[in-house]
């Protein structure tokens, strides 16, 4: 499927995508919990930070390359991990993961991914990451750890926020449910969570759906599984980052779920600054939720992250014009990030600090931070760890 002429942007491909999708499938891409209060914030909250333009600077030899565990990323974004992409495009995951390796920059495979997570990494022309849910048997996650590592993937990305899935109107409206051709093929077999419990007119989250929910305790005997980087996905308080911390998780990922699992949370760029305060430099922190520009990308490692995932716009890019369509997208943001750097006189991804961005004060003035700001400084959310 040949690129619009008339895509520029992210957003671009959403109209494009929405045009070809239906309407239940448009549902599961695009929506969120309840209301989708986090899912919109967590693009707004990008808008309410600004930018401050420095002139005249040395940009000779700029690079916005990464490293994160051995991988060298020619530019700080991961396409995030997304399940059954086969959904909106024939070749599924494969295309994603070639979109993302032509652009230089990281790919997760999803744990429900709809082909084979061997395959995928035996094809892959990049190294990937593994997401991981824990299942509710151990001797089931342990098959998806040492698969995981036989073919080659060089992290474990696990999933922590979601014991249970958020209540999403948008789809149970649009009726949405999986076609006959797309699965979870990497769980066929395995164990599914224990059956409810609820009678009539009871909720059915405490009578059955919890009781597989996983706890720190698995962290920690998955953490002796394994010798793969481990990264946990989806914390957000600063008290759980220091206590992944302790147990060795070797990084985090900040990430409410795309506003998937539980309304009213904040936007995560909101949510970034606490947890990498509380971490402070041990291991990366790493961003996820409402990226859309390469200005967000800058702005996310202004405040603390070291890269940051993308997931929905890759997904209408997926639909929209396969491969190509993931790699034309993350180029866009690499082109939109380098032109950010420049302007804000940043020629590395190390000059990058707080001194980037301007708090609103008053009408039309700005507030400036110091040029030594540490990740967090200007911060719209105060979430500070408690004494113990």
């Amino acid at each position: 499927m040949p690129i619009p002429p008339d895509i520029v942007c992210l957003d671009d491909y959403e109209r494009h995508a929405r045009a070809l999708l239906p309407a239940d499938i448009q549902a599961y891409i695009g929506g969120g919990a309840a209301d989708m209060t986090t899912l919109r914030d967590n693009r707004d909250a990008f808008a309410r930070l600004r930018l401050l333009p420095r002139v005249l600077g040395n940009l000779r030899d700029a690079s916005a390359a990464a490293s994160l565990f051995g991988l060298t990323l020619e530019t700080p974004v991961i396409a995030a991990p997304m399940a059954w992409q086969k959904l909106v495009h024939p070749e599924g995951e494969f295309a994603m993961a070639t979109g993302a390796a032509a652009a230089g920059a990281g790919c997760i495979a999803s744990c429900q991914a709809s082909v084979d997570m061997t395959e995928l990494a035996r094809n892959s022309p990049a190294p990937l990451w593994f997401q991981l849910y824990l299942q509710p048997r151990r001797d089931d996650t342990l098959a998806l750890v040492q698969r995981a590592g036989d073919a080659g993937y060089r992290a474990l990305v696990v999933t922590v926020d979601a014991p249970v899935n958020g209540v999403r109107n948008a789809e149970q409206r649009a009726g949405f449910h999986l076609p006959a051709h797309v699965r979870s093929v990497n769980l066929a077999g395995f164990a599914q969570a224990a059956a409810t419990r609820a009678g009539p007119a009871r909720s059915p989250v405490f009578r059955g759906l919890v009781d597989a929910a996983p706890s720190w305790d698995d962290i920690v005997w998955l953490r002796e599984q394994t010798r793969l980087p481990l990264l946990l996905k989806g914390v957000t308080h600063p008290d759980d980052a220091g206590r992944a911390l302790d147990l060795g998780v070797d990084g985090l990922i900040v990430s409410n779920h795309g506003g998937r699992v539980l309304d009213g949370v904040p936007a995560a760029i909101d949510l970034l600054p606490a947890v990498a305060r509380r971490v402070d430099g041990r291991i990366p922190v790493l961003m996820d939720g409402g990226v859309r520009r390469g200005t967000d990308v800058l702005k996310a490692l202004a405040l603390g992250a070291r890269a940051v995932l993308v997931g929905r716009p890759l997904y209408w890019a997926l639909a929209t014009a396969g491969a190509a369509g993931v790699a034309h997208a993350l180029a866009i943001l690499a082109t939109e990030l380098e032109a950010a750097m420049a302007l804000t006189g940043r020629p590395a991804l190390a000059a990058i600090d707080a001194s980037v961005l301007a708090r609103p004060h008053g009408q039309g003035a700005a507030t400036f931070l110091p040029e030594t700001g540490s990740p967090g400084a200007g911060s719209r959310l105060d979430l500070e760890p408690r004494e113990h």
